[in-house]
C-alpha cells in the first residue's frame, strides 16, 4: 500500500513520525520540482537504514577523504580493486585492505544518512511517496539502522539553529566575498578542514548553494560555516545582481530587436510580482512555479526559488492560522 501526497499538506517531519510509529518497512521518495531535486530514504521497522539524494550524493569515499580518514591514494587503490571486478561495496574493500576499520565505515555511513535526511527535512514544498517492502539488494546496504526519533529530535534542533543563522545568512542565494585586506579582521585564521574548503571557494561570484554542491556538503553545514566566517569578519555577503539588459541598450537601439531569449522570459516574472503585490499568493506561486521549471537558466533564478519557497510557507501559515471564513 502506497502513502503519498504534497508536503504542503503533510510535512516531512510528520511523514517520518508516521513511518516510525507504524514501524513501516519500505522506501520513501521525496521530489521537489522547485529545487530540481529528489531524495530516497529506506526504512526497516520504522528505522532509517539508508538515504540518498540526487544533487548532493554524500558519497562514502568523499566523506572519508574529507574527514582525513583516507588519502586520495587510498581511494584510488580501492577503486582499482572495483575496476578489476571486485563486486564488494567500497566500504567492504576498504576494510579488507586495512585502510579503515569497520567501526569507522559505520560512523561515516551514519553521517552520510544524517546529512541526506536533514537536508530533506528542510524542504517545505514537493511531493512524497512511500511504498512498502524492500528487496534483498536494498537490505544488503542496510548496515546502520538509525532511530527515526533521534533524527527528528536533531532535525528540530537544526531548525532552531537555522533561525539563528538566518540573522546573518538570510538565504543560500547570497554571494560571499572576502573582506578587503585593509579592513579590521583576524590576521591569522584557525579553521577546521571543512571551513578551509568553503573559504577556498569564495570568489565573490558563486552563491552558497553552488559552493555546497561543489564541496559536496549539506546546505546546512555551508550556511553554518558561512555564519562563523561572517561573524569573525573574514567574509561578507552580497545579494546577487540583477541587471536589466534593456536598460543597458543604447538610446537609439530598438529593445525589441535586441532582446535575447532570456529577456523574453521576464514577462512571467513581472506578472508574478504583480500578483504578489495585489495579495494574490496563489496566482503568484502558480506563475513562479511554472517559471522556475521551464527557465532554470534565468539570471537570479536562485533568488526566485527562495522567494517562491517563502511565499509557499506564508500561504500555508495563513491557511492554517487564519483560514477563509474564520
Amino acid at each position: 500500500m502506497a502513502i503519498e501526497g504534497p508536503l504542503q499538506e503533510l510535512g516531512i517531519h510528520d511523514v517520518f513520525q508516521l513511518l516510525d510509529l507504524s514501524r513501516k518497512t519500505g522506501s520513501l521518495r521525496v521530489v521537489s520540482e522547485l529545487r530540481d531535486n529528489e531524495g530516497v530514504v529506506l526504512f526497516e521497522n520504522g528505522k532509517v537504514v539508508s538515504a540518498s539524494i540526487r544533487s548532493n550524493p554524500h558519497r562514502l569515499g568523499d566523506l572519508l577523504v574529507r574527514s582525513g580518514r583516507l588519502t586520495d591514494a587510498d581511494m584510488a587503490r580501492a577503486q582499482a580493486e572495483q575496476q578489476k571486478g571486485d563486486a564488494r561495496r567500497l566500504g567492504e574493500i576498504l576494510v579488507a585492505l586495512g585502510l579503515v576499520t569497520r567501526k569507522e565505515i559505520e560512523r561515516q555511513v551514519r553521517l552520510q544518512i544524517e546529512a541526506v535526511v536533514f537536508e530533506l527535512m528542510s524542504w517545505r514544498e514537493g511531493f512524497f511517496r512511500f511504498e512498502e517492502g524492500l528487496d534483498g539488494e536494498d537490505l544488503r546496504d542496510a548496515t546502520v539502522p538509525i532511530s527515526t526519533e533521534s533524527l527528528l529530535m536533531e532535525g528540530a534542533r537544526r531548525i532552531d539553529e537555522w533561525s539563528r543563522i538566518a540573522d546573518r545568512v538570510p538565504n543560500l542565494s547570497v554571494i560571499p566575498y572576502l573582506t578587503p585586506p585593509d579592513e579590521d579582521h583576524p590576521a591569522q585564521l584557525d579553521l577546521l578542514p571543512q571551513e578551509w574548503q568553503v573559504l577556498a571557494l569564495i570568489d565573490g561570484e558563486h552563491d552558497l548553494r553552488n559552493i555546497a554542491t561543489t564541496v559536496a556538503m549539506s546546505e546546512f553545514d555551508v550556511a553554518r560555516i558561512t555564519y562563523g566566517l561572517v561573524s569573525t569578519g573574514v567574509i561578507r555577503l552580497k545579494k546577487p545582481e540583477r541587471v536589466s539588459r534593456i536598460a543597458a541598450l543604447p538610446r537609439d537601439a530598438s529593445p525589441a530587436d535586441k532582446l535575447t531569449p532570456v529577456d523574453l522570459t521576464a514577462e512571467p516574472v513581472r506578472r508574478a510580482a504583480a500578483a504578489f503585490r495585489r495579495g494574490d499568493l496563489d496566482e503568484g506561486i502558480a506563475i513562479f512555479t511554472e517559471f522556475v521549471q521551464s527557465t532554470p537558466a534565468y539570471p537570479g533564478i536562485a533568488a526566485i526559488r527562495d522567494g517562491l519557497q517563502a511565499a509557499i510557507v506564508l500561504r500555508d501559515v495563513l491557511s492554517r492560522e487564519a483560514p477563509s471564513g474564520r
